[in-house]
């Protein structure tokens, strides 16, 4: 898989899927055009999934930003280890001026520029990498270097949720020097009936199932493409599969999976469902059956009407359904939002942070604050309430 193309000559360096050598696991590194790493990107790449255990996914976006970020520096006659921060700042700016790739798009449709969040986003895992290679033995990036990328800045007003230290000790943090100033964008999310409309503009049982469990239990995409058959106790009881949990519900597990679905909390969990679940199951299974191909496949989520038959689904089929979706319902409609819409709904009816947090597989408390949304209806009733009072006293 190829990142970060610049010009249709072949680039000079390119993320790419392997395995590691080690355990056999998938792993991302980035390579040159004979295939031969280069060892300080993929190096750091490699201390993601161990001091930080970062997922395989976080290791495919950090490949590609890198690859991205030393194709610019080839291109422009930049030592990608000795960049000035003038040098850097253009690097910047090129992230939101150039187009990007027309991948998958027709040559002749309206090019797509990156977004400054985005291009902030790859700055900061650029000098992430940076900063790395500054510890390594052979220092192919100066301490100077380092030093230049980062600031510290004092926090006036902590996010919710950060610990400053009873002395305030942690009060300063380091930040980038280079990047753009950006307006934090709200957490989109559907309403009910918004829900319902998606699920009425499906067309077959197995999209159905998936908007429908999305919605009700607030897993992320990579979850619920992660599902197999074992995790779905629809059931009244499940004691008859060695699980002890009482009611309909499904189990979400992180494993290493053939479609590159990835659960992104190792923690394993369970979350309970509604018997309507179950039905729109049944009705997928009566769907799936009839796919000869699929039999033998023992996970969840499979493609029925498009090659290869029987495969696990994976995540461009999965995004190509929503964007279909989407222009049906007349707007945005993406998996993350039914995720935040699930969170969203608990949150108001009061559920307690913990047990959310447990369903929601949320390690920090803080990942909580982000799923605060005031609804229109909300704000119009906290200004009828004012008036009220108002009237009372006069």
């Amino acid at each position: 898989m190829t990142y970060g193309a610049i010009s249709s000559l072949p680039q000079p360096f390119r993320s790419e899927k392997a395995l590691s050598p080690v355990d056999g696991s998938p792993m991302w590194v980035v390579v040159d055009p004979d295939y031969q790493l280069h060892h300080h990107a993929s190096a750091y790449l490699d201390s993601l999934r161990g001091a930080e255990d970062a997922s395989v996914n976080t290791g495919r976006t950090y490949a590609g930003r890198i690859a991205l970020y030393l194709c610019y520096c080839v291109d422009h006659g930049i030592d990608w280890a000795a960049p000035s921060m003038r040098q850097l700042a253009g690097f910047l700016n090129w992230l939101v001026d150039e187009p990007m790739p027309s991948r998958g798009r027709r040559a002749s449709a309206e090019p797509k520029h990156r977004s400054k969040s985005t291009a902030n986003a790859v700055v900061g895992t650029v000098f992430r990498f940076l900063r790395y290679c500054a510890l390594l033995d052979d220092d192919p990036v100066s301490a100077d270097l380092a030093a230049k990328l980062y600031e510290p800045k004092q926090l006036r007003y902590a996010p919710p949720g950060y610990d400053c230290g009873e002395e305030g000790q942690f009060s300063t943090v380091d930040v980038k020097t280079i990047k753009f100033k950006v307006v934090v964008p709200g957490y989109e999310y559907l309403t009910g009936e918004e829900i319902r409309k998606v699920l009425d503009c499906t067309v077959h049982a197995r999209d159905r199932l998936l908007v429908a469990l999305l919605a009700v239990t607030g897993i992320r995409i990579g979850e619920a493409l992660g599902l197999r058959r074992e995790d779905m106790h629809l059931l009244a009881s499940s004691k008859v599969l060695g699980c002890s949990v009482a009611g309909p519900h499904i189990h979400v597990r992180r494993r290493q999976n053939a479609n590159g679905a990835l659960a992104k909390t190792r923690k394993p969990r369970w979350i309970p469902v509604g018997e309507d679940i179950g039905g729109l199951y049944a009705d997928y299974q009566w769907e799936r059956d009839r796919v000869r191909e699929a039999a033998d496949c023992d996970m969840v989520f499979v493609n029925l009407f498009a090659a290869p038959l029987g495969q696990p689904m994976k995540y461009p089929s999965t995004y190509e359904l929503f964007q279909r979706l989407a222009k049906k319902a007349g707007f945005p409609t993406r998996p993350h939002m039914l995720r935040h819409s699930a969170i969203t709904r608990w949150r108001r009816e009061g559920k307690p942070d913990y047990l959310i947090m447990d369903m929601a597989g949320h390690v920090s408390r803080q990942s909580m604050d982000q799923y605060t949304h005031a609804s229109d209806q909300e704000k119009r009733d906290a200004v009828n309430h004012v008036a009220a009072l108002g009237e009372a006293r006069s």
